[in-house]
């Protein structure tokens, strides 16, 4: 389901190495070897993550934005309380009586 695809890699023509070949006018004890033939490149494999994996990280993350949600409410509730009581209270019973320092 959540397979990465890799694009196709390019094909390349690959050009033969240049090789030189040793002529001796007498037969000679050592031995020539071919070339190696040019090896195709190492492809990289991505790592493979499982869905549960996935649904896991998913979750976590729904749950902790539930959560602090939750938190921001309340803080805003417990804020609005506090200035209805202050509002409340300071407005309320007898006038204040200022006293005046002499």
């Amino acid at each position: 389901m959540f397979r990465p695809q890799l694009p196709p890699s390019p094909t390349t023509a690959h050009t033969p190495a240049v090789t030189t070949r040793h002529t001796h006018q007498t037969a000679c004890a050592c031995q020539h070897s071919q070339p190696a033939p040019p090896t195709a490149p190492a492809r990289r494999t991505l790592p493979q993550v499982s869905t549960g994996a996935v649904a896991v990280v998913l979750v976590g993350g729904v749950v902790l934005t539930a959560l602090l949600t939750a938190v921001a409410v309340s803080a805003i509730s417990v804020a609005v309380a506090a200035v209805v009581l202050r509002s409340l209270l300071g407005s309320g019973g007898a006038p204040h009586v200022r006293h005046h320092h002499r």
